[in-house]
């Protein structure tokens, strides 16, 4: 395999498995325990360690913790090593109890002692830090994450803590319920912990949404590109398992049937005008204090059946705690010791009521004995609701879980948002479901994957070839010194992706990706240009993001352009600027930076629109074929106006037809560049009869009016609906007196050379391009 082969072969998203085959007989464990493994944890426990690098997102109730310490086991068996299993606080103790009912020894700890001791250790997220340097000298082989949706903040402390810490860690499950509650960038952290890809190559490869608006504040939701739907989530099967039920991976669903959850609302009525920010909020909620707490007092009390309370603020813990006779409180201030004691004695009937936030105990922990909570209040985490409620309404229930919610009519605000945020999480947790589900029975039984194939094709007329496929390809295919003039607008670096193949380089994990595959075409580019010619490129700034970036702004994507060609032996030459209209930016795109009312409000943030450029380079040497203009059809005006720097007419919409080619899963990236800016590029820099040609043809904008000036032209396209279009657009180019629309009085006229041979026409290519001598073309070499 050559350079390039090798360079697109790691370009492929194939996270190879990492870990081991593991044998464990008769759906169990055989270490003497009383419990065995449901046949869908076992498939899964199986999985995991082959991949060795795993997430097992299984609702609740679907057995995590019978997975988590039999893959731990397992783990242990295999290496001989430690294994560490990181959980919320207070699941511990829960977690050792029934990892014993499996046979299998956990030990709690809250630092790690150099004692020699071997085996699977259990703690809590806020010990992490007693455990760093032993993981960083290789104390653990192994590692658990119990409840791992503690990754989902991209700014979150824990978050980069945990990533960094267990980077070196051989063997890595990731556990929860809710990967990704209502937001798709979550999973890139899971997938970064795993070390699958970073968050922000995972959202460059396969995610987008509006790039101005990133340039400004960073804060628009990321979507998926529309040809990446099915290549994501086959893409994150591989790694990831994503399960509501056992027959999601092909398995019986008997005994997985939940009962009838029923949530009623009480709203209490204060009087007070509905909240909408987030301050009046946080008032409108200590206002209501009093009349929230009377009402749960009286449905709790009115009650025998066992109950949770949650509530938010300290002051809502302290006066239900108080209206509630004999309920038990979980606050932030106790003690482990007095949280782990308090959550026992609820656990085994000694307290009847437990007051406490869903933040501290509303992860991890099994409460089928109860069926009856009430929300005092709400805050704006869809999370912490879904996995409060869990906590009661988990596969093992078996009487319906009744769930009354108490706000204050003033919080209406709170309510819609969770709303919201309610069937944003069903929507995305029924799509990964549907997407996946074929995906992960496919790779948890180890069945055969599929993957896309990469297609040559060509076409052309008297005076074009064009070919589909890869453009390094074709380059590499052309002869030494073949093309007179180059003209196209590269993918601008993963913003405009035009498939799904790995060849397009649009489809790059990180800046650095792009540069490195750009970097074979600019190689190829300057052995095929004829010495003295040059290569013309558009391009423009582009926003940096905080996610991919690391800060918000704007990259020099047109400098990079310039070093990238200058290593490759090409002299800058010039380069112009290309007006594009601030107000029609702002009107497309809101971009924050646009906006007249930032002005008022931080015009620091404020900034100009983005222009064009177009830059141009020279390949050193004598041009052994001049190109030489008359007086008549360069006139001195026309020099004037093509020598600016600044081109402040080209005319945004004088384009190709983009509709015919577009498809119903194409992004924003079909952007042809304008047919007046490519006149002028010809007309100044090739010659009739030259050899023009574009990486990156399009629907074939290049070709069209290159053809239509008397030139030749060669065109690489490696998307196949462009290419149907770029054949039509071709053969319909204008053939005789075409001019320069850009002057009303006819300059620039071109016809074409009758006795020119003309290029062959191909219309098939077999599988080896190499051995067709279409690139053998009349006059193309020096």
């Amino acid at each position: 395999m050559d350079d390039y082969g090798t360079f697109l072969a790691g370009k492929v998203f194939d996270d190879r498995p990492t870990g081991f085959d593991f044998d464990i007989p008769d759906h169990a464990l055989t270490n003497g325990g009383s419990r065995r493994l449901f046949p869908h944890q076992l498939a899964l426990v199986k999985w995991a360690l082959r991949r060795g690098r795993a997430a097992v997102f299984a609702d609740t109730g679907l057995g995590k913790t019978a997975i988590e310490v039999s893959w731990a086991w397992s783990v242990f068996q295999h290496t001989g090593n430690r294994v560490l299993i990181l959980a919320p606080l207070c699941v511990a103790p829960q977690t050792v109890a029934e990892a014993a009912l499996f046979g299998i020894p956990v030990t709690y700890v809250r630092e790690f002692k150099r004692d020699g001791s071997t085996g699977i250790f259990i703690t809590n997220y806020e010990m992490l830090e007693q455990f760093e340097d032993a993981i960083r000298e290789g104390y653990f082989d192994g590692v658990v994450l119990d409840e791992s949706s503690i990754l989902k903040s991209q700014d979150s402390k824990t978050r980069t803590r945990l990533i960094q810490v267990c980077k070196s860690i051989p063997y890595r499950l990731s556990c929860t319920a809710t990967p990704a509650p209502n937001d798709f960038q979550e999973l890139g952290n899971q997938a970064e912990f795993l070390g699958i890809l970073s968050q922000a190559e995972m959202l460059a490869c396969f995610f987008t949404h509006n790039t101005a608006q990133l340039a400004d504040n960073d804060k628009a939701k990321w979507r998926l590109k529309g040809h990446a739907k099915t290549r994501f989530w086959e893409w994150m099967s591989h790694w990831a398992a994503f399960i509501r039920k056992p027959s999601d991976l092909g398995f019986d669903d008997a005994g997985y049937n939940l009962p009838e959850l029923l949530i009623a609302e009480r709203v209490v009525v204060t009087g007070k005008p509905v909240a909408s920010t987030l301050s009046e909020r946080l008032q409108a909620r200590r206002e209501s204090i009093d009349v929230r707490v009377k009402e749960c007092a009286a449905l709790v009390n009115g009650s025998s059946e066992p109950f949770v309370v949650w509530c938010n603020l300290n002051e809502e813990s302290d006066k239900l705690a108080a209206a509630i006779p004999g309920a038990i409180e979980v606050r932030g201030s106790m003690s482990i010791q007095a949280k782990e004691e308090a959550i026992r004695a609820f656990q085994s009937g000694e307290a009847r009521v437990i007051v406490t936030k869903p933040s501290i105990t509303g992860f991890g922990l099994n409460w089928q004995h109860c069926a009856r909570m009430a929300f005092v209040g709400l805050n704006d985490s869809y999370e912490d609701l879904y996995q409060a409620i869990r906590r009661c309404y988990r596969f093992g229930q078996a009487r319906p879980v009744e769930v009354t919610l108490i706000t204050a009519d003033s919080e209406g605000a709170v309510r819609e948002n969770i709303k919201r945020k309610e069937r944003q999480a069903e929507e995305l947790a029924s799509s990964m479901i549907l997407h996946m589900r074929e995906f992960c029975r496919r790779e948890v039984t180890q069945a055969s994957q599929q993957r896309g194939t990469y297609r040559r094709d060509v076409a052309g007329g008297q005076d074009w070839t064009l070919i589909l496929g890869d453009c390094v390809d074709v380059a590499r295919e052309l002869p030494d010194e073949s093309v007179g003039f180059s003209v196209f607008s590269p993918p601008f670096a993963s913003l405009f992706t035009y498939s799904n193949l790995d060849r397009d380089m649009g489809n790059s994990r990180n800046h650095a990706e792009f540069f490195n595959h750009f970097g074979f075409l600019i190689r190829e580019l300057f052995r095929v240009t004829q010495s003295g010619r040059n290569v013309s490129v558009h391009c423009a700034p582009l926003p940096a993001t905080k996610s991919w970036d690391g800060f918000i702004g704007v990259r020099d994507f047109r400098g990079q352009l310039i070093r990238l060609f200058e290593a490759a032996g090409f002299h800058l030459h010039s380069e112009v600027t290309v007006w594009k209209d601030p107000v029609v930016a702002m009107q497309r795109t809101k971009a924050i930076g646009l906006l007249w009312k930032q002005i008022k409000k931080n015009s620091a943030m404020s900034r100009q629109g983005f222009p064009d450029y177009v830059v141009t380079f020279r390949k050193p040497g004598e041009a052994l074929k001049p190109i030489a203009h008359t007086a008549e059809e360069f006139p001195v005006r026309l020099w004037q106006e093509l020598a600016s720097p600044c081109w402040m007419d080209i005319k945004q919409s004088n384009t190709l037809n983009r509709k015919l080619a577009r498809e119903e899963n194409d992004e924003r990236h079909i952007c042809p560049l304008q047919l007046d800016l490519i006149e002028r590029l010809c007309f100044l820099w090739s010659s009739p009869g030259d050899l023009v040609f574009s990486p990156f043809t399009g629907i074939g904008s290049e070709g069209y009016v290159a053809t239509a000036m008397g030139r030749r032209f060669i065109g690489a396209e490696l998307k196949p609906s462009y290419f149907e279009i770029a054949k039509q657009n071709l053969a319909q180019a204008p053939r005789e007196g075409y001019q320069f629309p850009r002057f009303q009085k006819a300059v620039g006229r071109w016809s074409r050379d009758a006795a020119r041979e003309p290029l062959a026409t191909v219309t098939h290519i077999d599988p080896d391009p190499a051995q067709i001598d279409w690139l053998a073309l009349p006059g193309a070499s020096a």
